[in-house]
């Protein structure tokens, strides 16, 4: 009986206590300071993480030591992985946060260089680079390579070639230091053979066989020493420009016209160049072939050519002809100089068609011929296609350019460059061609009214053999695009794997004529923008076409006389005459 109530005393009690520990645990200065302790307990947490990174170890121990039981440390254990969990939730929220403010201060940044450039660029036919920090690395300094390549496209006062040596760009101009007259004369014999033509890229092996002796002979031919020698004879000769003849169709023409002209030893002059003849083609370059390139021969031997032109006695006796004077055959199907021989017997096939190489057809020499002609006719760019070329690059890689430039991690310098560096940037760096994403493909997608002279396939033909040689090349990202059709331009946005470029023009829609669509763009836009995908396709890494397009056809040529034969040509159909 007596423990019964003993127990029952005992129940009473803790209920009692129990009861009295509840009212205090729901008082309001009980809350506070509970939590006050879990707040000082996470407070604590925090400070000892951070001393602990900063390598305080022994601060850390001392606070946990002091002043907290062991049960209360388990407590607090819980606790501090809560808050250390919301710590790295927080600093991860931090770290997103940063990122996205740096990225947004670096596209800031992007946008205003770019800007700059553009203005750069816009505001000026002759853009200086020396007042920007940093310098455009996918822009040419056009007003300096021309004045460069004018140097190499004049004979010195002797008479002999242009300085033409083992040196690329103004590094031939630099003097030698001490004066070496044994390194004088062996630069005067090098200039002499002018075995360097500047304008071929690559070694002998990289381009079509011959090409080197062939560009300097060319050169030699078209620039006597003496324009007015009686034995100097004359070819002038106007551009195509029959209704429907393209760009293309114009450069195999004059290629014709050229063999003429060298089989019969006579200088090409060409004079009207209907495609030039626009606004944006100024003074004496506008009608002329020398607003996109450097002119044919030289301003001595052009001089007398229109003299001889108003001479009814130097058309008697064959001293000038005219491109009238030759028939149709004889310029489009006429024979191929042999004063090389037959180097294109020897050419080793580069090009595939369906899977397999083009060992042979039946136009090799034509093939060949046409890629020497087009190579020399477009040797140096005239300062507006340079600017051409800059404003198409500016558009396509500027963004990135200016990315690149400002994600570098060299230090950013705004003081002026030291006189080493302007050396080195004049006679060094200076040749180096302008900056684009490499490697790159340049794909020309022929369709329209192409279609009655050769077969022509769909897109997805041509991505396929892109696609194959991104499988032997798997860095290869950015895409050329150049096409007149508009449907295309739409398919290649759903092929988000690859990185597409192209000339922001108005393309056309449905299947009208390649005549009519270029009367919509009108003369100046109809001849630029082709020009400039020519030319980039020239220079890019690789390339897809369809042969059975003149204008793929010489692309082709610029290629496999500008170092770019062992690139190949993965081609989507056969020219129609092999």
């Amino acid at each position: 009986m007596m423990q019964e109530a003993d127990s029952f005393n005992r129940r009473s009690l803790e209920r009692v206590v129990s009861q009295r520990f509840y009212q205090m645990s729901i008082s309001f200065p009980c809350q506070i300071f509970v939590m006050g302790f879990v707040i000082g307990v996470c407070f604590t947490s925090l400070f000892m993480f951070a001393m602990t990174s900063f390598g305080a170890s022994s601060v850390t121990r001392i606070l946990f030591s002091d002043g907290i039981s062991s049960s209360s440390y388990i407590s607090s254990t819980v606790t501090r992985a809560d808050c250390k969990s919301l710590l790295n939730e927080r600093g991860s929220n931090m770290t997103l946060e940063g990122a996205t403010l740096v990225e947004d201060d670096l596209n800031e940044r992007v946008s205003a260089l770019y800007k700059a450039w553009e203005n750069l660029h816009s505001e000026s036919s002759q853009p200086s680079f020396d007042f920007v920090d940093e310098a455009p690395p996918h822009l040419e300094n056009c007003k300096m390579v021309v004045e460069v390549n004018c140097r190499l496209d004049t004979q010195l006062s002797n008479g002999s070639f242009p300085p033409w040596s083992i040196w690329k760009g103004m590094l031939d101009d630099l003097p030698l230091w001490p004066p070496d007259e044994q390194l004088e004369n062996f630069r005067n014999h090098i200039i002499s053979e002018g075995a360097y033509p500047p304008w071929i890229s690559g070694s002998d092996v990289e381009n079509y066989p011959l090409t080197r002796k062939v560009q300097r002979d060319l050169w030699l031919h078209q620039h006597p020493a003496n324009c007015s020698a009686p034995s100097v004879k004359f070819l002038l000769a106007d551009w195509e420009r029959l209704p429907g003849f393209g760009i293309g169709a114009q450069l195999a023409g004059m290629a014709g016209i050229l063999a003429i002209a060298v089989n019969e030893k006579r200088v090409l002059v060409t004079d009207y160049y209907n495609r030039a003849d626009h606004d944006g083609c100024k003074g004496p370059s506008r009608s002329s072939w020398s607003c996109y390139f450097f002119p044919e021969t030289s301003a001595k031997c052009r001089e007398r050519a229109f003299q001889l032109q108003q001479d009814e006695s130097a058309w008697e006796n064959g001293v000038i002809t005219r491109k009238e004077n030759y028939t149709s055959r004889d310029i489009w199907s006429g024979r191929t100089p042999r004063r090389w021989g037959n180097p294109w017997s020897i050419m080793q096939p580069t090009t595939e068609i369906n899977g397999s190489l083009l060992f042979h057809h039946r136009k090799m020499d034509r093939r060949w011929w046409r890629a020497q002609a087009v190579r020399y006719l477009m040797r140096f760019p005239s300062e507006y296609t340079c600017n051409l070329m800059n404003a198409q690059r500016h558009a396509a890689f500027g963004w990135e350019a200016a990315k690149m430039v400002l994600s570098s991690p060299a230090p950013h310098v705004s003081q002026g460059r030291s006189t080493q560096a302007n050396d080195i940037e004049r006679f060094v760096w200076s040749n180096q061609k302008p900056w684009v994403p490499r490697p790159i493909l340049s794909m020309h997608v022929r369709m329209g009214d192409k279609a009655c002279e050769m077969k022509v396939v769909d897109f997805e033909h041509y991505m396929n053999l892109a696609e194959r040689i991104r499988k032997r090349f798997p860095q290869l990202r950015s895409i050329w695009l150049s096409t007149e059709m508009q449907d295309v331009i739409d398919q290649s946005k759903s092929y988000t794997h690859w990185k597409f470029h192209y000339t922001n023009v108005t393309r056309q829609s449905g299947n009208m004529t390649m005549a009519t669509y270029e009367a919509s763009l009108g003369r100046e836009t109809s001849t630029n923008y082709p020009l400039v995908n020519f030319l980039m396709a020239a220079e890019a890494d690789f390339f897809i076409g369809a042969l059975g397009s003149t204008w793929c056809f010489l692309i082709d040529g610029m290629r496999n006389t500008g170092g770019k034969v062992m690139s190949g040509y993965l081609s989507v159909n056969k020219d129609r005459f092999w």
